[in-house]
């Protein structure tokens, strides 16, 4: 029985896979230039060579071949072995999303609702994303079933989104399970059931998914439908703020300061707090801000604290509102300007995942 190209990359026979491509491509067949140019890409059976693979993927997409159009267009966007250009990924991307290609549908859904390259527009990626989602792609399932919850570009309606989240879900999306889980931690569209929230947040944190984990912490810290866990909440909040999950920080931080779960500890409080913070967390600022004015673990500054109760209380933080109220009285007009300088120039960061 003679070994297919496909069957010997599915079986991690790089090698043969290569020379059996080799051969099949230099006698012009597009799924083997294809495969050449994917393992070029990646370095499989030979030396990664991105302008090797974007060599064989233009030989392939010329012939029409859906999959390298769109590996073509994640190579242009990146700049993979050419220089980044988006209105080449844009055109690979498009043709190959229009031949039928899932991953292209679902990647051409994800720019036009982001507006990356194109003007936004919700009605072109619900589109895409239903024809990726009536193929199977889980992705496309996921985000269709957000929009849905959302109402973006279509109607709000519960038992749609609940249907394409949960095909996503059981398919082992980390996104749809979250976002599964959300819908039954608060009761949205479906009677609120702690046992189903816990379970679809445990499979997406499992996964990495930082706001399942920061959601377990809350479900753990609260004891919704297990035994209340101090431990075990700080565990999945420490998971998902290494991450970069502003509310998870926040929460972390106030374990820190209170002891809860872990020892007291007013520097890791204010490191925690202050990284929240820095991403625009309203409940982290005002939190900053008390331990500037009260001088826990820093020294005090009443300036410092004015700006972040300023900052908070700008986002609907009554509790900032109120504490702005008590530490003005306090504070002479040049100490109020200066406080009110730094708000307006504080601008938020955004943290790498790691």
């Amino acid at each position: 029985m003679t070994m297919s190209v496909d069957d010997a990359y599915s079986k991690g026979d790089y090698a043969t896979a290569f020379l059996l491509a080799r051969q099949l491509a230099d006698r012009g067949d597009a799924a083997a230039q294809y495969y050449l140019g994917v393992m070029y890409a990646k370095g499989h059976g030979v030396s990664q060579n991105y302008s090797e693979a974007l060599k064989w993927f233009h030989f392939a997409a010329d012939q029409e071949y859906a999959s390298a159009q769109y590996y073509l267009s994640i190579m242009y966007a990146n700049g993979q072995g050419v220089p980044q250009n988006d209105a080449k990924a844009l055109k690979w991307l498009r043709l190959a999303a229009e031949q039928g290609d899932p991953l292209a549908q679902c990647n051409l859904g994800n720019i036009y609702a982001n507006g990356q390259g194109v003007p936004q527009d919700y009605d072109e990626a619900l589109k895409w994303y239903r024809l990726a989602a009536d193929r199977g792609d889980a992705d496309a399932q996921s985000n269709l079933g957000i929009m849905y919850a959302k109402g973006k570009g279509v109607q709000q309606h519960d038992a749609e989104a609940l249907k394409w989240l949960r095909l996503a879900a059981n398919r082992g999306d980390a996104d749809a399970q979250t976002h599964l889980g959300i819908r039954y931690h608060q009761g949205h569209g479906v009677p609120q059931d702690y046992s189903e929230a816990l379970k679809w947040y445990r499979l997406a944190a499992d996964q990495g998914d930082a706001l399942a984990q920061s959601n377990l912490g809350v479900i753990y810290a609260k004891g919704e439908g297990v035994q209340q866990d101090d431990a075990e909440a700080v565990r999945w909040w420490g998971l998902a703020a290494d991450q970069g999950n502003a509310d998870a920080q926040s929460y972390l931080g106030i374990m820190y300061h209170d002891g809860q779960g872990v020892p007291q500890n007013d520097a890791e409080a204010l490191k925690w707090l202050s990284l929240a913070a820095d991403q625009g967390n309203a409940d982290a600022q005002c939190n900053l801000g008390l331990m500037y004015a009260d001088g826990w673990g820093v020294p005090k500054d009443i300036v410092r604290a004015l700006m972040w109760f300023n900052l908070s209380a700008a986002q609907g933080n009554q509790e900032a509102a109120t504490n702005r109220k008590d530490v003005v009285p306090l504070m002479t007009p040049a100490q109020i300007a200066e406080a009110q300088k730094l708000a307006r120039e504080w601008k938020p960061t955004t943290q790498p995942t790691q």
